[in-house]
């Protein structure tokens, strides 16, 4: 039976009582609006934690001006429903007032320096900054064991392996697959927005990431011109490009000549959704 929580001192009471008897807990943090890629995250947790904690929490900080906090899907029943038959310990859901008691205004940050003003932090300015307090914060109430983030986002579980790191939390961060719709399309809570007109063309995005790292694994070193290639391409299909960039996968540094550990990430807009996705490659 899952357990649901709004205030911080509930939470925390019982988790206090799991550490006690020795239990691990994994934390599976989200804003929400479940498909089946957060399932997937729950149940990786549940493989190396005895109880595992799902937040849900629409986390104003991090949205930008223009941006859909207010449209944001709200499917909390669904989720409900979603998370007890998947086998979910704790839910915590608080309210804005539980999470920035004095408002957001006043709200001390943390605030990572690096690998947060390039790729999505370029468009989004002040997202990450929102990502990392808020993550903080949901860390300082759970305190698990390890949290579990998907690399669809990779950037966000780049910035936060960084913060853990910076902070010496003693939390693994644990990476979980892109979970993928049978097209190939990186599942995602805002897929929803996208036109039926649109839907048979979305995968260019992914499409055109394969392509870069096929040429990358070749040895095909022109990074510069492989992007070049892939935004014609995206743009010819119909969608605006908001990047498309090959990366150190540690750093997200431009990617140099001699590095063998790269990610490509793209991120594209469509008439009413902004699509992330990308692909590592290891060369040896």
């Amino acid at each position: 039976m899952m357990k649901v929580f709004h205030t911080i001192s509930g939470l925390r009471g019982d988790l206090v009582r799991d550490r006690i008897k020795g239990r691990r807990i994994g934390f599976v943090p989200t804003m929400g609006n479940l498909h089946e890629g957060h399932l997937a995250l729950l149940q990786q947790a549940k493989k190396t934690n005895d109880i595992v904690v799902c937040s849900i929490f629409v986390n104003a900080l991090q949205f930008g001006l223009n941006e859909d906090w207010d449209k944001y899907p709200r499917t909390y029943q669904s989720d409900c429903d979603q998370l007890r038959t998947a086998g979910c310990d704790y839910l915590f859901h608080p309210d804005d007032t539980e999470m920035y008691p004095n408002g957001l205004d006043t709200q001390s940050r943390v605030i990572c320096p690096t690998m947060t003003d390039v790729l999505c932090g370029a468009s989004r300015p002040g997202h990450f900054e929102g990502v990392t307090t808020v993550v903080s914060k949901l860390f300082n109430i759970v305190q698990p064991d390890e949290a579990i983030f998907g690399i669809k986002d990779y950037q966000q579980l780049a910035v936060i392996k960084r913060m853990v790191e910076d902070l010496c939390l003693p939390i693994q961060i644990s990476a979980a697959p892109i979970h993928r719709e049978i097209d190939g399309l990186a599942m995602s809570s805002r897929n929803r927005y996208i036109t039926d007109d649109e839907r048979p063309l979305v995968t260019v995005l992914k499409d055109n990431l394969d392509w870069i790292a096929e040429q990358i694994k070749e040895g095909n070193r022109e990074f510069a011109l492989l992007e070049a290639a892939a935004v014609r391409r995206i743009t010819e299909a119909g969608f605006t490009v908001d990047y498309i960039t090959c990366t150190n996968s540690k750093t997200l540094d431009l990617a140099a000549f001699d590095d063998k550990d790269i990610t490509v990430l793209g991120a594209i807009f469509t008439q009413a959704a902004r699509l992330i996705d990308n692909i590592s490659v290891v060369k040896g």
